[in-house]
């Protein structure tokens, strides 16, 4: 049985956090992070057992729409094409403009090509009071109970309860330091947000008209359906702070599921397991006397004796080595790279 809404799935970005894996060409959607499968084939595989294939609708821009190709055609669902990159916050109020002229009064759902979810019973089960939430009138946000004091996820403060799995959402906060991560932890009042979310297109677009002001140099274009004109005029935005942030009616309903964003290599870990020393390997590796290393190959197999906590990733002709607590840190190590060219290859030829 699949739910009476459209979802829109948000599929643009690379992950450059996951270099060398992660490229322009392959982007971090199109890796085997939490499973054998790519992460964006078992997204797809997840939309349309919720809503069916009819009801997909691919958020992306053209070049990974076109990397995409064989995946979109075998799960049977629609493209919009973003003319440009310019966050969450004008691509999905565009998502939500031409899923309200296609039919209007639709529900919608909103989610991410390259999270893990599991199992899909659970979000399915977390959904249904979402979705009368947003019956309601309300934008609603999916929650997950932390487990750890996590600095690089924003959380969301709730309330009162305001219907059957529903409770008011009174602020969101983004990615707070590790003493209030830890007292997040503590007071259970304060959820992961997990960049899910339910509503009413109508009424996403009724809040982003009066309160995103990012986007009203382009909101006649979006209006007369001329979504080039609006991309080129919109301001980069997140969702979370153009509409979210300054709602008045906000719901969240807690996660029945394992959930993750997979942003650094070290997710590999909750993605993929690990052995019993902690080591978790995609590829082939030999380890020995190895703790907690996170270890990808793809063309070498890699030996890896006597030291804890690494990142070895190899892949695209790279190969990276760094601490695990650097893995945050890997898009500004990225761009000094960037900034300072790549030397010579001294290699023989």
């Amino acid at each position: 049985m699949h739910f009476k809404a459209y979802c829109a799935i948000l599929a643009g970005g690379i992950g450059r956090r996951f270099w060398p894996a992660s490229t322009p060409d392959r982007p971090k959607q199109f890796l085997p992070l939490a499973s054998p499968v790519p992460l964006i084939e078992e997204t797809l595989a997840r939309a349309v057992g919720l809503v069916g294939a009819d009801r997909v609708r691919v958020v992306a821009p053209l070049r990974l729409a076109r990397l995409m190709r064989s995946s979109l055609e075998a799960a049977g669902v629609d493209t919009l094409i973003e003319p440009r990159a310019r966050g969450t916050g004008p691509a999905l109020v565009w998502a939500a403009s031409e899923i309200e002229r296609a039919d209007p009064g639709a529900l919608m759902i909103s989610m991410h090509a390259d999270h893990r979810i599991s199992p899909a019973r659970g979000l399915f089960e977390t959904l249904g009071p979402a979705l009368e939430a947003a019956q309601d009138g309300y934008l609603c946000c999916v929650g997950v109970r932390p487990d750890r004091p996590e600095t690089g996820f924003g959380y969301v403060e709730t309330g009162r309860e305001i219907a059957a799995g529903a409770r008011e959402v009174t602020r969101f906060v983004e990615k707070p330091d590790a003493a209030t991560a830890e007292a997040y932890l503590d007071s259970g009042q304060s959820l992961w947000n997990s960049g899910i979310f339910v509503w009413r297109a109508a009424d996403l677009l009724e809040v982003a008209r009066s309160q995103a002001r990012e986007l009203a140099a382009g909101w006649p274009a979006l209006e007369r359906g001329d979504e080039r004109t609006f991309f080129e005029r919109a301001e980069p935005v997140s969702i979370d702070v153009c509409v979210m942030e300054r709602a008045d009616r906000v719901a969240m309903v807690e996660a029945n599921f394992a959930w993750d964003d997979l942003g650094v290599w070290g997710a590999l870990s909750r993605g993929r397991g690990t052995d019993e020393a902690g080591n978790s390997v995609v590829g082939s590796a030999r380890l020995l006397d190895a703790t907690g290393n996170v270890v990808w190959t793809e063309t070498r197999r890699a030996t890896v004796i006597g030291v804890s906590d690494l990142v070895i990733a190899e892949a695209n002709g790279e190969l990276l080595v760094m601490p695990r607590e650097e893995a945050a840190r890997l898009d500004i190590h990225l761009r000094q790279i960037d900034e300072a060219g790549d030397p010579p290859d001294d290699r023989e030829p």
